[in-house]
């Protein structure tokens, strides 16, 4: 049984950029938010970090990419690659 894995219209959508590609078939994203601090309002950048399926391994390391929320992959990932936002330098 071979399931295609795509994004539903209502998933949630991120941007991130590309911090490796050493996995088969997976990219580890990086994602910066940009949040106030709750009592002394000044802001301050929280990183995270998410495991995508990438099944024809088109990201590369410092590529903005865009990836959207799908079922369970596997024990850590949860997203699957969508598209380039913009290439690496």
């Amino acid at each position: 049984m071979n399931v295609t894995l795509t994004p539903s219209a209502s998933s949630r959508r991120l941007q991130g950029v590309v911090v490796s590609t050493a996995m088969h078939k997976t990219a580890v994203v990086k994602v910066d938010r940009r949040v106030p601090h709750p009592k002394y309002g000044k802001y301050f950048t929280i990183s995270k970090k998410f495991k995508v399926h990438d099944p024809e391994g088109q990201a590369r390391v410092g590529d903005v990419v865009e990836f959207a929320e799908c079922r369970p992959i596997s024990r850590d990932k949860r997203w699957i690659y969508v598209s380039t936002v913009s290439a690496a330098n």
